[in-house]
């Protein structure tokens, strides 16, 4: 009997071993920080990854305070309560210290973990870093902002999905307002507009389409609109490109000049109908003086 019991708890033992293992071979299965919580906020574990981006030895960081690594602790915290409130969170974005000042931006992902009764024990939170996204949406906005001609991209439905300042100035309206609006709104000919952006999607790309943008005071700007599709790494369409080109100027000269031609050929039409007038009372003055020398020549 005793001999039994002794199996039994050995192989008891083994069996907790075997599930430790493969609970720490999960945890450091993640590429991304990985860190459980207990309900007071401490960290009871965590992977390789938290303690390298964090540059804190395992011994320090266990049993610390979680939210004291953040940028915004008290935020942190608000997402942490949020994980019990609801039993998960996805994507909240907070940003780690790391104890050299190193900043990393991460997407916060957690869920509640209980035990066999279904009691609450604490949270796993995975930290989704996101510092290389980031950058690149930075590098990709600061391109964006390079063209000083309105820049939008528009979704495959038409909606503004991302615009450049010289779009919020020559419309008038905020990056808020823009943003998921119908493209086609701020053009004078809209149907015009609509059949432009669904000739890129044809073609691929269109080059200098006259259209006029309507800024909300009622101004006009006269733009040539160029467009080419942009897809993802598989090659699926995701929408399309559009830089405004601003023609006002150049239109605005061409304006002036088709005026100063008309202009002239008025003075001209003007010229020759006097010259017309002057000819005509000369030839009329010959033939005076004609008929006075005959009346003379009878005399």
């Amino acid at each position: 009997m005793i001999e039994t019991q002794q199996k039994d708890k050995t192989s008891g033992s083994a069996a907790q071993k075997q599930s430790s293992e493969y609970a720490r071979s999960l945890i450091e299965a993640s590429l991304d920080p990985l860190v459980t919580i207990n309900t007071e906020g401490k960290i009871t574990d965590m992977n390789e990854a938290t303690v390298n981006i964090m540059g804190i030895e395992r011994a320090k960081l266990n049993g610390s305070d979680f939210f004291d690594y953040f940028t915004e602790p008290q935020k942190a915290r608000e997402v942490y309560q949020e994980v019990f409130a609801k039993g998960s969170v996805a994507d909240s974005p907070l940003t780690l210290r790391h104890k050299n000042g190193k900043l990393t931006d991460v997407l916060f992902n957690g869920s509640v973990y209980k035990d066999d009764r279904g009691n609450v024990l604490g949270v796993v939170i995975v930290a989704r870093d996101v510092t290389a996204q980031k950058l690149l949406s930075k590098y990709s906005l600061s391109l964006i902002e390079a063209s000083l001609d309105p820049l939008v991209t528009i979704s495959t439905q038409g909606k503004i999905t991302d615009m450049n300042q010289a779009t919020v100035n020559i419309t008038g309206m905020t990056r808020e307002e823009l943003t998921g609006t119908d493209f086609f709104d701020y053009f004078i000919e809209t149907q015009k507009a609509r059949e432009v952006y669904q000739e890129v999607f044809a073609k691929g790309s269109v080059a200098d389409s006259p259209l006029t943008l309507r800024h909300k005071n009622g101004k006009l700007t006269y733009v040539l609109f160029n467009g080419s599709v942009y897809k993802d790494d598989r090659g699926n369409v995701l929408g399309v490109v559009i830089v405004a080109r601003d023609t006002t100027a150049q239109k605005q000269l061409a304006e002036r000049e088709i005026a100063g031609r008309e202009k002239e050929l008025m003075r001209i039409e003007e010229l020759e109908r006097f010259r017309k007038l002057t000819v005509g009372r000369e030839l009329k003055m010959i033939e005076l003086k004609k008929e006075i020398e005959e009346l003379k020549s009878r005399i």
